[in-house]
């Protein structure tokens, strides 16, 4: 991904270079933690924190993280935050770490976190590495919130589940259960059907894309030397 250039905006990140729905970035915690809203909302305020901190760390260093250690440095402060956010998810919201389990110390091999620090927080000053990581953080905790709701609704029959977890006990009657159990679709509960949802969704992004942002960039005549990666939009870069 190149970084981004002066014209730089929101839709940027949370449309064009979305983390998960473009690059295929993030799937392990998409897929496992998004059983019901509230996982994926704790899961995602905690990756947006530590996405936030750590693109703000890397770019205060950015001119010592150079050379033969500049992976390590980069996977070492990205570890901090993670084990920050963790012990204060543990220390004021105990039952949420036991639900999101192994999940939360998993944040720092989120490919998510480490490719913005590498192509952004360490080759832009603070206000653009924070934009940065902001506008990706909220791509990400948006998919996960659309995820975690629709899998909870339909697979589950229920909304709103355990939102005490996040916002204490005046969430306990936030519960919905518009359905009853035998119209639920057990799939959905499954990592299964989240794989099969997230196709879904990158289908209708790129019907979107399609319809409403026509590309205004020719093709180019002749292949692009080097290596390449393919993205789910159809380019390759």
């Amino acid at each position: 991904m190149n970084p981004p250039n002066d014209n730089y905006s929101a839709c940027h990140g949370l449309w064009r270079e979305h983390p998960v729905l473009v690059q295929l970035l993030g799937l392990s915690p998409l897929l496992a933690v998004t059983t019901t809203l509230a996982n994926a909302l704790g899961l995602g305020l905690v990756t947006l924190i530590v996405l936030l901190g750590s693109s703000v760390s890397c770019s205060l260093l950015r001119r010592q993280l150079n050379g033969a250690l500049h992976l390590p440095m980069l996977l070492l402060i990205i570890a901090a935050w993670v084990t920050c956010a963790e012990l204060l998810v543990r220390a004021y919201a105990y039952p949420l770490a036991q639900a999101l389990g192994i999940f939360v110390p998993l944040i720092a091999s989120n490919c998510v976190i480490l490719n913005r620090a590498q192509t952004i927080a360490t080759r832009h000053p603070i206000g653009t590495a924070a934009l940065d990581a902001t506008v990706i953080g909220s791509g990400f905790l948006a998919l996960l919130l659309i995820v975690g709701a629709i899998r909870e609704l339909f697979g589950r029959g229920s909304l709103f589940a355990d939102m005490h977890l996040i916002f204490g006990d005046i969430a306990r009657d936030w519960l919905w259960q518009p359905f009853d159990g035998d119209y639920t679709l057990l799939i959905l509960s499954m990592p299964a059907g989240a794989f099969l949802l997230l196709g879904f969704l990158i289908a209708l992004k790129n019907f979107l894309d399609s319809w409403l942002l026509p590309s205004s960039e020719s093709p180019p005549e002749k292949p692009i030397a080097g290596s390449k990666r393919v993205r789910t939009t159809g380019k390759i870069n």
